[in-house]
């Protein structure tokens, strides 16, 4: 109750002051001040007479969310409470035991262990039920809840009471809590004689020092001749980070991306401060829908200086600048002050922040709304949201039956059984799941009973309902029956006709079980359309430099070999 009054007389004088102070200013000024007196008197008035007792702190926190929610999708309210999540996000460390989990009916259970810390070195697998947190059931306890007790100060310890599928009786374990570092550049390596491969997950502090430090291993111990950098589904982060890759492959003085705002403060330029660790070496680098904000920076300012030649998808297009203010009581508000212009003088933002695609990359573009814009050698880039890749790949859409073993975690509970009926498996690179092994997953998904409604199903039960409403049901009933027996899929039948794509997932997943995050990435890449189509761009001789020259034949035609996978 007192936190309530505190709040309510905090707004009350918050409002009284800006009457008093703000009286003699503009009329812009004055709307404002009588839109927050508005708000003050809706509050109070709220506060007292509505029929149930209200939370005024969730009400005030409901209010501000749907404001910010009203001017971008980037701009947010971070509370005391949220503060370390976003400390996270941008130094990428939390004191904890290194894993991520997920809810699994009432329960929460282990989603994955990073190799190295406290978890997985105590020997805690994907899909561990944690039953109790130092003595605390975590049955119905929220996620968040469960999160925070795993959290705390590094040095301290906590045990956790575990159940495994295939053990009688709990597993318990005392841990000792870590500084969880997540690494920005979680695998690097040759792909090719002669051709690094490096994967950048985020841009947290440090990234750009993790690259130098791959590409510089790369150097040492084996003749790199080009290079793939894989910015795909990395969603971005420091700014800076992205200033200093792009530093690693051009000269000093080069100017990257600058920043653009309504108030002067935030418009900045910047660029390249150091000599290049490689200005030669041959560039190709990776993206896709979820590659966002400093990766689109990467991407398109080298891009736009020629320096490296990109493959994938057209990119998420977030290029707005977010500045942390600090407010009262410990909170922050995340606020958009600039939009990134990288080289050219495009915008990476997308011009439409409504219409996207369902993962909230770009959507469909009109052609009115685009501009050209011309590369440092000449070739020509367009703005209206994202980096359009030079070679587009687009990867094969994924079944529906995929999807939903997905979404039923049937791929993450079998992974589960396999991990905890065989000790070890091959190498990630060489594994690959057996015809025997496959038959199990079948066995698997009918003994849970798996079931699933194609989108086609799902329409044709839309109509069905609407026809019998409408009465003309009765009209075209053999017609219907016959498009319902068309239309009825077989999950035998799925499995059989999708079972490449189904046994490539599977195994991706068994390998993170054995080999963690880099297993995973060394299976993936064993099959990867998009990583073909640079290596062969890399492979070719002269492709790449004819491409980046400006010769626009050269990159029409080149193009004309992009195919769909």
């Amino acid at each position: 109750m007192k936190k309530k009054k505190h709040i309510i007389y905090l707004a009350g004088f918050l409002i009284l002051f800006l009457s008093v102070g703000f009286s003699t200013l503009k009329n812009r000024d004055l709307e404002l001040v009588k839109n927050l007196d508005i708000y003050h008197t809706l509050f109070r008035e709220l506060n007292m007479f509505y029929v149930d007792e209200t939370d005024p702190e969730e009400l005030v926190t409901t209010s501000i969310e749907a404001m910010l929610s009203s001017l971008d999708p980037y701009t947010a309210f971070i509370p005391e409470s949220d503060m370390d999540d976003f400390q996270f996000q941008t130094t990428g460390e939390y004191g904890g035991i290194g894993s991520l989990i997920r809810r699994s009916g009432t329960q929460v259970m282990i989603a994955e262990p990073y190799d190295g810390f406290p978890a997985a070195r105590a020997g805690i697998r994907a899909g561990d039920m944690i039953l109790k947190v130092d003595g605390v059931s975590t049955r119905e306890m929220e996620l968040e809840s469960v999160s925070d007790r795993l959290k705390g100060k590094p040095g301290t310890e906590l045990i956790l009471t575990m159940d495994r599928y295939g053990v009688e009786g709990p597993l318990e374990f005392t841990l000792t809590r870590e500084k969880i570092s997540i690494l920005n550049v979680p695998y690097y390596g040759m792909i090719d004689p002669g051709t690094g491969y490096i994967r950048i997950s985020n841009f947290t502090t440090g990234a750009s020092k993790e690259v130098e430090n791959a590409v510089k291993a790369l150097k040492r111990e084996h003749e790199l001749n080009s290079l793939v950098l894989d910015l795909r589904s990395n969603p971005g982060g420091l700014l800076i980070e992205a200033v200093r890759i792009c530093n690693l492959f051009v000269d000093k003085g080069e100017m990257i991306v600058n920043t653009r705002g309504k108030m002067k403060q935030w418009d900045s330029d910047y660029s390249t401060s150091r000599e290049p660790l490689d200005r030669e070496i041959p560039l190709v680098i990776m993206v896709n829908r979820g590659s966002a904000s400093a990766s689109e920076i990467v991407a398109g300012a080298l891009q736009d200086l020629d320096r490296a030649i990109v493959v994938g998808r057209r990119t998420f297009g977030k290029g707005l600048v977010q500045t942390s203010r600090p407010l009262k009581y410990n909170a922050q508000l995340k606020v958009t002050t600039a939009k990134y212009y990288i080289p050219s003088g495009r915008c990476i933002q997308a011009l439409d922040y409504t219409h996207r695609n369902e993962d909230g990359s770009v959507g469909m573009i009109p052609d009115s709304l685009i501009s050209e814009y011309k590369t440092r050698n000449g070739r020509l880039v367009y703005d209206g949201g994202g980096i359009q890749p030079d070679f587009e790949v687009i990867p094969e859409m994924l079944s529906e039956i995929s999807i939903q073993l997905f979404t039923q975690s049937m791929y993450f509970d079998f992974a589960t059984r396999y991990r905890n009926t065989n000790e070890e498996i091959g190498s990630p690179e060489t594994f690959s799941l057996s015809n025997d092994g496959y038959d199990l997953f079948k066995a698997f998904i009918e003994e849970n009973g798996f079931e699933f409604q194609t989108a086609s199903e799902k329409a044709f039960t839309a109509l069905l309902k609407s026809a019998k409403r409408e009465k003309y049901y009765e009209l075209a009933k053999d017609e219907f029956s016959s498009l319902e027996e068309k239309l009825a899929h077989n999950n035998l039948k799925d499995l059989e006709t999708f079972e490449e794509e189904i046994r490539q997932i599977l195994t991706e997943e068994i390998v993170n079980r054995y080999y963690y995050q880099v297993g995973r990435i060394l299976s993936q890449i064993q099959k990867d359309p998009q990583l073909e189509k640079a290596r062969e761009i890399l492979n070719k001789p002269g492709m790449l430099k004819e491409v980046l020259s400006g010769n626009q034949g050269a990159l029409a035609k080149a193009s004309e070999q992009t195919i769909d996978y």
